[in-house]
């Protein structure tokens, strides 16, 4: 899905030391760039908005913050990034699943309706937002147990994506 991939663009360009304020500006860019298109065709999305609320919400704060608010942020973005995702994805659930306006995109109008579609999507973005919750949680363990900091930084988030990349493509199909 390319509205992950301001997400991404952040996580990676965050990953190194005081790097945050970069990722974050990097990532509104990305988020604004990717967003225009479907403001122009009048099909904004929850999480396109959702994503440029909160990189430019994170620009403020890195502009007007002092130097120890920095040094917080500096240690605590990613993990408030992935529960940032996670709470945009779960939320969504109490309006329009943001799966389901991707979905949208590939799937003819007269299955928009069903319940077939709905539920697909409400599954999906369910578990996308638990994959960002335990994502964000592995994240907090990181910081405060760094021995643990390849698996629970790296291997244990990637898998989970990996895997939620798979259930998205498959998931569908199996539920018809």
């Amino acid at each position: 899905m390319v509205g992950f991939a301001p997400w991404i663009i952040f996580w990676i360009v965050a990953s190194g030391p005081s790097n945050w304020l970069f990722g974050a500006i990097a990532a509104a860019i990305a988020a604004i760039i990717l967003a225009v298109p479907d403001m122009y065709r009048r099909r904004p999305k929850i999480l396109d908005y959702g994503t440029i609320a909160f990189f430019v919400a994170l620009i403020v704060a890195g502009i007007t913050l002092s130097a120890k608010d920095g040094d917080w942020l500096d240690r605590y973005s990613n993990p408030i990034s992935t529960g940032v995702l996670a709470v945009i994805a779960l939320g969504s659930l109490l309006f329009v699943p943001f799966t389901e306006q991707y979905a949208r995109e590939t799937t003819p109008r007269e299955y928009w309706d069903t319940p077939l579609f709905k539920k697909i999507n409400r599954v999906l973005t369910f578990m996308w937002g638990v994959v960002f919750v335990i994502s964000a949680v592995c994240g907090l363990i990181a910081i405060w147990a760094p021995s643990t900091r390849d698996w629970t930084s790296w291997v244990i988030p990637i898998v989970l994506l990996v895997g939620a990349i798979k259930f998205t493509s498959r998931y569908p199909d199996t539920a018809k």
